[in-house]
């Protein structure tokens, strides 16, 4: 296991550590949320929910193909390093959109691979 790694495990299998690694932290308001006329924000947060932002640079095929095949579930239990919690944490993440350009096909080097992983719950 790579001690550097900000992602110890992905349903329970190690992966290629990211070469970009961001840690969001997002509010979740009510329905009700919203300014009034008085111009004052009523944000009324009922949670919050992590978001990771993921990015392998410089990479040949099969490893993009065993990223893209570990994160492609609907969901996913990860163990990542939390810099609110100041340590790893578990949790339930779904997988936005992804992408990854080509760099060149005869060196067989993607340019990158990269999505965000956003919490299931808040």
């Amino acid at each position: 296991m790579d001690v550097y790694n900000p992602i110890r495990s992905v349903d329970g299998a190690e992966v290629k550590s990211p070469s970009v690694y961001q840690w969001d932290l997002q509010d979740i308001s009510d329905s009700e949320a919203g300014r009034t006329e008085d111009t004052v924000m009523h944000k009324n947060r009922i949670g919050q929910c992590v978001k990771l932002e993921l990015q392998w640079n410089g990479i040949d095929t099969a490893t993009v193909s065993q990223i893209l095949s570990v994160f492609n579930p609907e969901y996913i239990t990860v163990c990542y390093l939390d810099a609110m919690a100041g340590g790893y944490v578990t949790s339930v993440f779904y997988v936005g959109d992804r992408s990854a350009p080509l760099y060149n096909s005869k060196l067989d080097v993607w340019e990158n691979v990269k999505f965000n992983l956003i919490e299931r719950s808040g």
